[in-house]
């Protein structure tokens, strides 16, 4: 999602290609042996396969939301967030989420690793409407689909923490009009087929 997110907000144009994973493609394995989503495969045939190289080179190529610019810290300070998201949080969301997938982990402690890393952005977006400011930028873009993840497990008692500047800047994200555009839900994409064209149109400013 984090990689359709930065490619539409940027404009720049692809062949956007519906992955079942359990059913790979030959072509996504000759593309990327990694086998995993997202893969993008550029004009000068240069692959990337890290949602996150994906963000930052269509940002790279135009950025008229200012992704890459935050209004409060440097865009290392975004990157470091963004890390701790993908090791420390990410850990924690995938026992939560999906506990059959690791029977020895215990589920308490990981919901709250998880509670309180949440914990901070809430501290942070007490300070400001995002995470690194006053306007959206790549942190809050590549860390809100996890976020989102987090929150569906069990929405009910989400609705319910004592975080309502986090539990408002979801909101908000999911409200967007960037949000829906890179939620269209395409057949899934066979060998010899064509994809569909993206991005759909997006509201830039997230």
């Amino acid at each position: 999602m984090r990689a359709r997110l930065a490619l539409a907000v940027s404009g720049q144009a692809c062949e956007l290609r519906e992955v079942v994973l359990r059913n790979k493609p030959q072509g996504l394995l000759q593309a990327s042996p990694k086998a995993t989503v997202p893969v993008l495969v550029l004009a000068d045939g240069r692959v990337l396969d890290q949602s996150l190289d994906i963000m930052r080179w269509a940002l790279t190529q135009h950025d008229p939301a200012r992704w890459l610019a935050p209004s409060e810290g440097t865009e290392a300070d975004m990157l470091a967030l963004i890390a701790d998201c993908d090791g420390h949080f990410k850990q924690a969301l995938d026992r939560c989420k999906y506990p059959s997938r690791y029977p020895e982990a215990d589920a308490p402690a990981a919901r709250k690793q998880a509670v309180e890393w949440l914990q901070g952005l809430e501290a942070r977006l007490t300070q400001h409407a995002f995470l690194f400011g006053d306007h959206a930028a790549l942190a809050d873009m590549a860390i809100a689909p996890f976020v989102r993840q987090f929150a569906g497990i069990e929405i009910t008692w989400w609705d319910a923490q004592p975080w309502p500047h986090l539990q408002a800047w979801l909101a908000q994200w999911q409200a967007s009009n960037l949000f829906e555009s890179v939620m269209h839900k395409l057949p899934a994409w066979a060998d010899g087929t064509e994809g569909a064209p993206f991005p759909h149109r997006a509201d830039a400013a997230g």
